[in-house]
C-alpha cells in the first residue's frame, strides 16, 4: 500500500523525518512530495523512496495555492495512496483539501507547531480559518505534543479526535547520532580554534532559523546585557542557522549587534550540528511558538541543559530545575537572569547537565516513536478494510 508524506519545503522532509521514511518503507510503498531542491533530493538518494516536485509557498499566496492545489490533486488521482500525511502549515492545508478531492481514504496531518496563537486580530482568524479548513478536509487529526493538543481545543479548531503519539515528537531522537562521544575531543578543538573559543569561555548555543520569532532579537539583547556584567564576560553566543531576510526579519539594532560583537558567532546553516552542541555548555532557545522542537532534544542527547520558553513542546522536553530552566516568552530579562544563573551557579549547572541525556532517553528515543506511527498507520488501514 502507497502512503504519501508532504511538507512544504524539503528541508522538513530531509531534517525533521530523517531515517523515518526509510523505516516506513519496510512496510508501505513511501513516496515524499515537496517545493523542489536539493534537499529534496537528498531525501529521495538517503531514504530510498520516490520524490516528487511540487512548489508550495509558505506564505500565504491565493494563485499559486491554487496551482500547488491541483497539482497535488492529479498526483494524489495518479498515485492512489491508501494514506495522505502533511506535516506542516501550507502543505497542510493544501494536502488535506486535494486529498479530500482526490478521495484519498486516509487523510493525516500532524500539528508540529501553530502559528495563529501569536497572531492578534484579522491575521488570526485568517490563520485559525485555515487550520479549521485543513481540519475539516482531514480524517486524522495528530498534535505532536500536548501544549498543541490544548490549544486546538482551546481556540475550537477542530471537533475531531485529538491523539499525542507516544510522548510526543514526530521523529524521535537518534540517540546513537546524537551522543557526546561521536565527536573526539581533537574535533572539538580545532573547531574551537577556528572560532575562537578559550577553554574559559562559557558558550550559549542557539540552532534554527534566524528570525524574530525564534526569539533572536530577546537572544541577542539578553546576551549584550550579559556581557556587561564584570564576572560574566567570558562568554560566548553560538548562532547555529540561517538568516532568513523574508519572512519576519531580526530588527536592525539586533542585526547590528550580531555583525559588530565579537563574542557572538554566527556560522549559518550546518548540514551537522554536533559538533556546535559539542564546543557548547548549555541551549539557549527563546522561541515565541514551537510544536515539539527537536533542537531542544538534541541538545539534551548531547548532555546540554537548556534555556527555554514557557512554550508548546519546550515546556514539556524541559523540566524546570531538573534539565533547565523556563523563561516567559518575549522576556529578555528573565532570560538574561537565566543565562546568569547557568553561568554563576555551578551546582545548578552540573545538575542539570547530568541529568540532560537520560531525560533524552528515557522518553523519546526514536526507535519507540517509529514504532508508534507505524501502529498507528496498521490501525487506521485495518479500521478502514472492516468498514469497506
Amino acid at each position: 500500500m502507497k502512503v504519501i508524506r508532504t511538507s512544504t519545503i524539503p528541508l522538513s522532509l530531509n531534517v525533521l523525518l530523517k531515517g523515518q521514511l526509510k523505516f516506513l518503507s519496510e512496510f508501505y510503498e513511501i513516496v515524499g512530495i515537496s517545493s523542489e531542491g536539493q534537499l529534496l533530493d537528498e531525501v529521495q538518494q538517503r531514504e530510498g523512496i520516490q520524490t516528487i516536485g511540487v512548489e508550495m509557498e509558505r506564505g500565504i499566496s491565493p494563485l499559486k495555492d491554487l496551482v500547488s492545489l491541483y497539482q497535488l490533486y492529479k498526483i494524489l488521482k495518479v498515485e492512489k495512496p491508501v494514506i495522505v500525511h502533511s506535516i506542516t502549515p501550507k502543505a497542510g492545508l493544501l494536502t488535506m483539501l486535494a486529498g479530500r478531492i482526490a478521495g484519498v481514504p486516509i487523510r493525516i496531518h500532524t500539528f508540529t507547531g501553530l502559528i495563529f496563537p501569536t497572531r492578534k486580530g484579522a491575521v488570526q482568524k485568517l490563520l485559525i480559518g485555515m487550520d479549521q479548513l485543513l481540519c475539516w478536509a482531514a480524517t486524522h487529526i495528530y498534535p505532536e505534543g500536548q501544549g498543541v493538543k490544548k490549544d486546538l481545543i482551546d481556540y475550537r479548531i477542530t471537533k475531531k479526535p485529538l491523539k499525542v503519539i507516544g510522548n510526543g515528537n514526530v521523529n524521535g531522537i537518534d540517540l546513537e547520532y546524537f551522543a557526546p562521544g561521536q565527536i573526539t575531543e581533537e574535533q572539538k578543538e580545532l573547531l574551537k580554534k577556528e572560532l575562537k573559543i578559550q577553554d574559559s569561555d562559557f558558550v550559549f548555543v542557539f540552532v534554527g532559523r534566524l528570525v524574530g520569532d525564534k526569539g533572536i532579537n530577546e537572544l541577542v539583547n539578553a546576551f549584550a546585557q550579559l556581557k556587561k556584567t564584570e564576572n560574566l564576560k567570558r562568554t560566548k553566543l553560538l548562532l547555529v542557522g540561517p538568516l532568513e531576510e523574508d519572512l519576519d526579519p531580526l530588527q536592525q539594532d539586533t542585526l547590528n549587534e550580531i555583525r559588530n560583537n565579537p563574542d557572538i558567532i554566527s556560522v549559518g546553516f550546518q548540514k551537522d550540528v554536533r559538533p556546535y552542541f559539542a564546543v557548547s555548555d548549555a541551549l539557549a532557545f527563546p522561541s515565541y511558538r514551537e510544536g515539539f522542537p527537536n533542537v531542544v532534544m538534541q541538545a539534551g542527547a548531547m548532555g546540554l541543559p537548556s534555556i527555554v520558553s514557557n512554550i508548546n513542546g519546550c515546556n514539556e522536553i524541559i523540566i524546570e530545575d531538573q534539565n533547565g530552566i523556563i523563561v516567559p516568552v518575549k522576556n529578555t530579562e528573565k532570560l538574561k537572569q537565566a543565562m546568569e544563573r547557568m553561568i554563576a551557579d555551578t551546582v545548578y549547572y552540573n545538575r542539570s547537565r547530568a541529568n540532560a541525556r537520560e531525560m533524552i532517553q528515557s522518553r523519546y528515543e526514536q526507535s519507540v516513536v517509529w514504532e508508534a506511527l507505524l501502529g498507528e498507520y496498521n490501525k487506521l488501514v485495518k479500521e478502514r478494510e472492516y468498514r469497506v
